[in-house]
């Protein structure tokens, strides 16, 4: 450590209440209580989770004895972004609560972090890590970004409700997990070669959630309330990685960076977390590590190992792992300044994600 990391100050931003259980969601306007939150509130949601869970959490607001509206959201996209901004200005919004999705938490993330009001997130389903991060994911110019917003105040899982939802959702969230094995890896890497800002806490919590999941792939199935709170917790613990490293290195790398481009090129892209599993497999690869353990627990899992389970045509990873280096080209990762085609088929084969 030098003379700059000791002078330097850093502020961190934690989830003050995390709120893990069954019928969670009846605890919400409690929650918001503990919080001394005062004045109005802001539900965004989307169509699907408005009845799944946003109308549930209009009524236990109300119970509480605050006054709250709701917005339906369909995308993170800048016009939802400010189209939320403005509702939550006409009410004279205190606070927002992103209830669903990654799109929703995301919106009402960013939307609460340029209004400077408190934010909740209230997930329904368990896909990526976004649910206690201090990153969204933002639709520019029909690409998708990552964007730096605030920590949520509170997180509210209602386990149930999460059980309910498609197996498939919590199965790439685990694949998101998985990804941060590889994403501290490149960030060790950097730090050697280029000193890139390292933080050894943020590291180990990022890694040891990893094996966390890999641990317990055994016991990871659908309908299990059990199986949720492992994911959850693990979720949340990426999150607050990130939010000590004060950026997303801790939990994206270059298993994120194939995963983004294969969003921008393949017809058709599967979920964010399946995408980084697969990533994760071959740049455990490169990393020379044990890419066969990350194999064998995302199939435990019921996660995606290779192209045809992802439903992506192989001549898109091929392509995706050329150009992957190019996504956020100042981060480096294990791909270094790229890989030629016949190095990303050789890749790609060998570790049986084409065939």
């Amino acid at each position: 450590m030098n003379e700059k990391d000791l002078n330097a100050s850093k502020r961190m931003q934690l989830p003050r209440n995390v709120f893990v259980g069954h019928d969670a969601i009846n605890d919400v306007g409690k929650v918001c209580r503990e919080l001394k939150l005062d004045g109005c509130a802001l539900v965004v949601t989307g169509k699907t989770t408005k009845k799944i869970a946003g109308e549930r959490v209009l009524e236990t607001l109300s119970d509480e004895g605050y006054e709250a509206d709701i917005n339906v959201i369909s995308s993170a996209s800048l016009p939802e972004l400010e189209y939320v901004k403005h509702s939550a200005g006409e009410v004279g919004a205190t606070f927002l609560l992103g209830v669903g999705g990654g799109k929703p938490i995301d919106i009402a993330k960013l939307a609460s972090t340029q209004l400077c009001v408190p934010f909740l997130s209230v997930p329904t389903a368990a896909s990526h890590d976004g649910i206690a991060s201090s990153r969204a994911s933002l639709i520019r110019d029909s690409q998708t970004i990552s964007v730096q917003a605030q920590a949520p105040l509170g997180v509210i899982a209602d386990t149930k409700i999460i059980a309910s939802a498609p197996y498939r959702l919590l199965a790439s969230g685990c694949g998101d997990i998985i990804s941060n094995y590889t994403a501290v890896r490149d960030w060790q890497l950097a730090n050697k070669l280029y000193e890139t800002r390292y933080s050894e806490y943020a590291a180990a919590l990022s890694e040891m959630t990893a094996k966390i999941i890999v641990d317990t792939s055994d016991s990871i199935k659908p309908g299990l309330e059990d199986s949720v709170r492992i994911v959850v917790k693990a979720l949340i613990s990426s999150g607050v990685a990130m939010s000590i490293a004060g950026s997303s290195r801790p939990a994206s790398g270059s298993e994120h960076k194939f995963s983004h481009t294969l969003d921008r090129i393949a017809t058709k892209s599967a979920l964010h977390g399946e995408q980084c599993g697969v990533g994760t497999i071959m740049m455990m690869y490169l990393h020379k590590g044990d890419w066969q353990s990350i194999r064998d627990s995302l199939g435990k899992i019921g996660a995606p190992t290779n192209s045809e389970e992802l439903g992506i045509d192989a001549k898109y990873i091929i392509e995706a792992l050329v150009h992957a280096h190019e996504i956020r080209p100042k981060r480096y990762t294990i791909l270094g300044n790229g890989l030629t085609r016949e190095m990303a088929e050789k890749l790609a084969r060998t570790t049986g994600v084409i065939t």
